[in-house]
């Protein structure tokens, strides 16, 4: 099977919010290399990582952990897992806020999105159409 026919994998974990960066940069790198993969693709998955990792090392409990994958040209599907939330969640913003709206971002820019929680923590997905 040809390498551009298989599926492929990111998988990269984070401690706190000084890797947001750090990882989106080996996101890019990844998904450079596809090249089923366009740039107005490529700048939206860019965009969803950075959205929920963010909320992942700022709102719930370490590791994070961003799982991308692209299935045979047909998905590419952004996962990330936390340690579930904290404690004590931040409290409620205004609408006049800049913060809080990044899962109404990534819904509106994804195909299909979603959580699903574990026993620990959960994990936030979005996938995109290559």
């Amino acid at each position: 099977m040809a390498d551009d026919e298989r599926d492929r994998y990111l998988a990269l974990a984070s401690a706190d919010a000084r890797d947001v960066g750090r990882i989106r940069c080996l996101a890019k790198e990844f998904l450079s290399d596809l090249k089923n993969v366009s740039p107005t693709t490529r700048d939206d998955a860019l965009l969803i990582i950075s959205e929920l990792v963010t909320n992942a090392v700022l709102h719930a409990l370490p590791p994070a952990a961003l799982r991308l994958r692209c299935i045979q040209h047909h998905v590419l599907r952004i996962e990330v897992t936390d340690g579930g939330p904290r404690p004590n969640p931040p409290p409620k913003t205004d609408q006049f806020e800049e913060h809080g709206r990044g899962m109404i971002i990534v819904a509106a820019m994804a195909v299909r999105c979603g959580t699903i929680t574990h026993a620990v923590g959960s994990t936030s997905w979005a996938e995109l159409n290559p």
